[in-house]
């Protein structure tokens, strides 16, 4: 079954931010848009390239007014000293939390059971904690977050506009479609 248009499941976890420990759930991501990335392991090669993505263009998600979620299989602790020895992860801005029971990464259909670590899981959620968009591949696959930025702009456009779509390659300012029976066999 999917996840689209689910409910984030309740959960508790902690997570590293800005030289502190902190605790972040499901409510914490409520009444934001909430990018949650999910990642193999802190202290990999892959990862810390996508950390770095996300932490240069996190100016960008916040002035969409939504936060950012690295979630790891490892501790909090392990993030903090992630992001003191990494100069890519040093610039993260954002929670990195740490997900040691895997409860996170099973909530999200992402945990690799016989590893104990997760896949790269990428979701979009609603200020309402409902899953927009996802996208799961291998591990050996980093992502280009500006990809998620576009789907973010998509998904935000899509709320507000109700009755409208977003066609492939849509992008900020492009046109969308407004499903109707005329359209049918003509686009």
């Amino acid at each position: 079954m999917s996840l689209i248009n689910t409910q984030v499941q309740p959960f508790k976890a902690q997570a590293f931010l800005n030289g502190k420990f902190v605790e972040v759930s499901d409510e914490s991501m409520k009444g934001k848009w909430s990018v949650v990335i999910f990642m193999p392991a802190a202290f990999t090669f892959n990862c810390p390239t996508e950390v770095e993505d996300a932490a240069d263009n996190y100016a960008e998600f916040q002035k969409m007014g939504a936060e950012v979620y690295i979630v790891t299989t490892d501790t909090h602790f392990s993030h903090k000293v992630w992001h003191e020895t990494s100069p890519a992860v040093g610039k993260a801005r954002f929670p990195l939390v740490g997900d040691p029971t895997h409860t996170l990464s099973n909530a999200f259909g992402v945990h690799i059971p016989e590893a104990g670590l997760s896949l790269r899981g990428t979701f979009v959620i609603d200020p309402n904690g409902v899953i927009k968009t996802l996208e799961v591949h291998d591990n050996s696959i980093a992502r280009d977050v500006k990809e998620t930025l576009r789907k973010l702009k998509a998904a935000q456009y899509v709320a507000s506009h109700p009755g409208e779509v977003c066609p492939a390659k849509w992008n900020e300012g492009a046109k969308t479609i407004a499903p109707s029976i005329d359209l049918v066999g003509k686009i």
